[in-house]
């Protein structure tokens, strides 16, 4: 009597057995004689028919609500059964940080779309924590140390946090040789807290012996002319020499290798400037669609080495000290 069943929760959702058979796809008068052959096998009415409507009674509609998930389940799993022979098809919504998109994802994204050219891909670059089931996003690219535990989060791959100069700054005024040092030097930060900005550090895992006189991390109050609420720009003002940046490793690759930008402390490492990884975050769902899934996939596939530098130009100021004035 499964099928019975099921036409009963469409009858229930139509308010019609003229609605349910159409929606069904077959006739009213097969429509009719399943529910009562239904009704027959349960020993109770489940339908009251009237001349202008059909209603379902109290065994019908218990009947229903206590089946409808289970419909539903079979419905999703068949659908997502289905899926898997189609190919990726449709629109995707996905929303990621400015700097990210504009220096690592959109590049890439050519190859995804002529490897699915039934795919239609729409990109909202932004820095704002968008909610994804009241904006209708199907993923975000979240760069995060605390992924949302509301949300399926993929980890794509760790990221680290460079702090960096150009070599002909680190000429003219020398190379820190600790964190303390920076406050000697124009540091170019990320707006965040109001008051005094600072920049925290431990020693990197693979460093022995650096060490601050205060212990093992220690935090700095940094001064300097700019702050700009973008890594991108931040960036960009280092390469031209205005001071020392603090810059997630994904926005400061292609600088390190084409050697406009130097990396100083290379044995201390940044903490609670920027995520510690990347993530792939989308809402809660049974059966993610095969263009989501594929666009996924993707993304472990491009990002999943990292951002070192493949051919980084080294810190070659790393012993330097401070010019005398």
């Amino acid at each position: 009597m499964w099928d019975h069943l099921h036409w009963l929760t469409v009858l229930h959702e139509h308010k019609s057995f003229t609605a349910a058979a159409a929606r069904l796809g077959v006739s009213k008068a097969a429509m009719s004689q399943h529910i009562a052959q239904l009704e027959r096998a349960a020993g109770v009415a489940l339908v009251q028919r009237t001349t202008r409507s059909v209603r379902l009674t109290e065994a019908g509609e218990r009947l229903v609500e206590q089946t409808r998930e289970s419909f539903e389940q079979i419905g999703h799993a068949f659908a997502g059964v289905r899926d898997l022979a189609a190919a990726p098809r449709g629109l995707l919504r996905v929303t990621a940080p400015v700097a990210f998109a504009r220096q690592q994802l959109v590049a890439r994204l050519p190859q995804f779309l002529q490897a699915f050219p039934e795919v239609r891909l729409e990109l909202n670059m932004s820095d704002r924590l968008a909610s994804l089931a009241v904006e209708g996003f199907d993923l975000a690219v979240r760069h995060t140390s605390t992924p949302p535990e509301t949300h399926i989060a993929q980890r794509l791959t760790a990221t680290r946090t460079i702090l960096a100069a150009s070599p002909h700054y680190l000429r003219e005024r020398g190379a820190p040789q600790s964190p303390e040092q920076l406050r000697a030097h124009a540091c170019l930060h990320y707006p965040r807290a109001e008051g005094t900005p600072a920049w925290s550090f431990a020693p990197a895992s693979a460093a022995r012996g650096a060490r601050s006189a205060a212990g093992e991390s220690v935090t700095v109050a940094i001064g300097g002319a700019l702050a700009v609420n973008n890594s991108e720009a931040l960036r960009d003002a280092a390469a031209a020499g205005l001071g020392i940046a603090l810059l997630p490793d994904f926005t400061a690759q292609a600088a390190l290798e084409s050697g406009e930008l130097v990396e100083v402390l290379p044995r201390w490492r940044s903490t609670g400037a920027f995520g510690d990884a990347l993530y792939a975050v989308r809402p809660h769902a049974s059966h993610p669609s095969r263009a989501l899934q594929a666009f996924v996939t993707h993304l472990r596939q491009w990002f999943g080495q990292g951002f070192a530098p493949r051919s980084p130009a080294g810190n070659i100021f790393k012993e330097s000290q401070p010019k005398k004035a």
